[in-house]
């Protein structure tokens, strides 16, 4: 009997906080994972060194091409974009073009490669997920680079889900809007907020695993709202 045919994901922004839970998951599964960031993680199979660069085209073009010498004629089941930050700033703030300029390089370049990748590498009936974010869905004046970086990939992923956005047939585009993820670094920074309202890294990482397998996917172009109380999350399709 043949082998079962190895189900592959690649995780952009796999070092991170989300992406090496991510990572850890679909390793748990025997999955094969590769990770796209600007630092290796060592427990994914194979990563892509991002090299840093303040032009978006020349950082694009050297991640599809070290992706695509990745991959060969291989396909993947899934690619989860889970890059991103936070940078906060009002129209009057000082740091109001760095930090715009930082949430649009870490959310808005990584998405739209992203996006690119999964026209090329993607299987048919596969996943590409998105980072959106709960509070760009109204004016935040407190955030403005980051909710207009988020806006964008909101804008990204409904876009993909299009008829001729070239993702293959039966592929399907989500993104993630939650509010405050429970990361290490949320804590340091917010030690006496009500964590009982963050949502778990691992309820997010099984979330995209239960969809790459096609338990409860949503429909392509979705943004799903994360909302987590007293300890427990839903996931709700606008």
């Amino acid at each position: 009997m043949a082998a079962a045919e190895a189900h592959r994901v690649i995780i952009y922004g796999g070092k991170g906080a989300l992406g090496s839970k991510c990572v850890q998951y679909f390793k748990s599964k025997n999955w094969w994972v590769a990770c796209i960031d600007i630092t290796a993680n060592e427990e994914a199979n194979a990563n892509v060194t991002v090299k840093m660069t303040e032009s978006f085209t020349e950082q694009a073009s050297q991640v599809t091409a070290d992706v695509g010498e990745l991959l060969g004629e291989q396909k993947v089941d899934a690619i989860l974009c889970v890059a991103g930050g936070w940078a906060g700033g009002s129209a009057k703030a000082k740091v109001l073009y760095k930090n715009a300029d930082l949430m649009w390089k870490q959310s808005v370049w990584t998405s739209t490669i992203s996006g690119h990748l999964a026209t090329k590498h993607l299987k048919e009936g596969g996943l590409v997920t998105l980072a959106g974010a709960k509070p760009a869905l109204s004016g935040t004046p407190g955030m403005i680079g980051y909710g207009m970086a988020k806006a964008a990939v909101h804008q990204l992923c409904q876009s993909l889900a299009g008829a001729n956005s070239g993702l293959p047939s039966g592929a399907a585009a989500v993104a993630i809007l939650p509010v405050t993820l429970d990361t290490p670094m949320n804590r340091k920074f917010m030690p006496d907020a009500d964590v009982s309202t963050w949502t778990p890294l691992e309820y997010v990482a099984e979330l995209f695993y239960k969809w790459t397998t096609g338990e409860d996917r949503p429909v392509s172009g979705s943004l799903v709202q994360l909302v987590t109380a007293d300890g427990k999350t839903q996931a709700t399709p606008l």
